[in-house]
């Protein structure tokens, strides 16, 4: 039987969204079953990310220029339209003509004449009113405009969004297809241009940063190592970590399979280099014993042994065991060593003991051995990490923080039970919630009066050159050391280590 041809990637990608629900499933593991089935891996991933992001507002224009609601087209039809209104809104360096004309070749693929000119007259109907697909801000209304970049816009030619000046809530919602009470929360502890730079960074094609493996590989060497594999890339300043600028399956960077690099966004490093600022090596003494509880998938686990070059003592659990064999991959790929994977029930029954009296009754419960530092990176709303995870933006709720900051206070609890005097907690979240970082953390201290806050930062999403992540970091240390001072630090700029 002679192989099937490859198909285009906006087919393929038209697939991929009607498979996926933003409330039910992810796109990610349908994307990795069909990918593939085209060669154009990258151009398929982009569009369906893309689209994804963007969905309310492209829903908009088609309900606002065809004149026709997007609950009354059938699925298969909208996702081709979905996705060519991507093209035509936010990629203007491709051809209309190119747009159109392939959204109406793929209906045709899958419908009958009659939808396939259906699909032909929205799409008409919307470039008609398409005035400029690469507007400069200076020059744009933004009622009338959708955001690419932070200086570049669609603009259509009438207004069809919210009022900025007079709602900026619900313009900046429907704008960039994110949910009004999310918007609202940031307005009002960020204030309008921070809330601004904090959607254009959540809907920005994230950059692929990688770490490398100091056990094997230092920065300068791996960038070598990249040029001369053809690797279009740059050293990141200050942090030792590289950007790979042109999108890529990593896994095929020469390097990976060799251990050589792990990929880690900038924001997220974080955390392993404030628990060894604050944790130190102290020279002749036993090794630091390190819990990471929430390890899965081990990025950060790994990243706490290489940077005392695979020298501490780390326990790594997490309550999916599922994911916690991804842990091991990891460890196994970079060559670590001081790592000891156990399963998250094993963790609590090897690691208390109970405390009985003469008559046998059982007084309390106390860890075998306490841990010098753990690393905690907590389940959470995923609300700094929004073009990485950009599904969340359906789904998450403030009911549903409030739920998560709930575990998270749990989780938080039980590392207090197996932390040692004068240790410490860094606390990390991929959040910018107050709700599920400060806040939390000082419901913590005000009922455990033994622990104190040792230092604290809350980075905001940024999509400036060197763009990252949002996230929280603070550290929580056991009354037991030496005197602190407190760090409070809030901000988009690239941190200084």
């Amino acid at each position: 039987m002679p192989a099937q041809s490859p198909k285009a990637a906006r087919l393929v990608a038209a697939e991929i969204l009607n498979r996926f629900d933003p409330k039910r499933n992810y796109a990610g593991p349908i994307l990795a079953e069909l990918l593939p089935q085209t060669q154009e891996r990258q151009r398929t991933t982009d569009f369906v990310f893309g689209t994804i992001k963007n969905r309310s507002a492209i829903d908009r224009v088609i309900t606002t220029f065809s004149g026709r609601p997007v609950e009354r087209i059938p699925i298969t039809l909208l996702n081709i339209i979905r996705l060519a209104g991507y093209e035509l809104v936010y990629c203007p360096e491709t051809p209309e003509y190119s747009v159109v004309n392939e959204a109406v070749e793929n209906a045709k693929a899958v419908s009958g004449k009659k939808q396939t000119a259906f699909v032909n007259a929205v799409l008409r109907q919307i470039t008609r009113h398409i005035s400029n697909r690469s507007a400069q801000l200076s020059q744009a209304d933004l009622a009338s405009t959708l955001p690419q970049t932070a200086v570049s816009y669609c603009e259509f030619d009438s207004k069809f969004l919210p009022d900025p000046d007079a709602s900026p809530a619900d313009y900046l919602a429907a704008a960039f297809s994110l949910p009004k009470w999310l918007i609202t929360d940031w307005l009002s502890e960020y204030g309008l241009e921070e809330t601004r730079q904090i959607c254009f960074a959540s809907n920005r094609r994230p950059s692929i940063y990688v770490r490398p493996n100091t056990l094997k590989i230092a920065a300068q060497e791996l960038a070598k190592h990249f040029r001369r594999a053809g690797i279009d890339h740059e050293i990141v300043p200050e942090v030792e970590m590289i950007r790979i600028k042109s999108p890529q399956d990593v896994t095929q960077v020469p390097g990976f399979a060799q251990g050589l690099f792990t990929v880690q966004d900038i924001t997220a490093s974080r955390a392993g280099r404030v628990v060894w600022a604050h944790l130190g090596c102290d020279g002749g003494q036993s090794p630091p014993y390190i819990l990471d509880l929430c390890a899965a998938p081990g990025t950060k686990t790994t990243q706490l042994a290489e940077l005392p070059g695979d020298s501490a003592k780390i326990i790594a659990t997490d309550i999916d065991s599922r994911r916690l064999e991804k842990v091991k991959e990891n460890i196994a790929r970079l060559g670590i060593r001081s790592v000891e994977i156990i399963p998250y029930e094993g963790l609590f029954a090897n690691h208390t003991s109970r405390l009985t009296e003469p008559g046998g009754a059982t007084v309390r419960e106390r860890p075998r051995r306490q841990f010098d530092a753990i690393l905690l990176d907590v389940p959470c709303s995923n609300t700094g990490v929004l073009a990485r995870r950009p599904e969340a933006r359906y789904r998450i709720k403030p009911k549903a923080i409030m739920q998560l900051a709930k575990t998270q206070a749990e989780l938080l609890q039980k590392a207090a039970a197996l932390v040692k005097p004068g240790g410490k907690i860094c606390y990390s979240t991929c959040s910018i919630q107050r709700a599920e970082n400060n806040e939390l953390v000082r419901q913590f201290l005000a009922k455990n009066a033994d622990f104190d806050l040792r230092s604290e930062e809350l980075r905001l999403p940024s999509a400036e050159q060197f763009d990252h992540d949002g996230g929280y970091v603070g550290i929580i240390g056991k009354v037991g050391c030496a005197g602190h001072t407190l760090e409070v630090m809030v901000g988009r700029a690239h941190p200084t280590y």
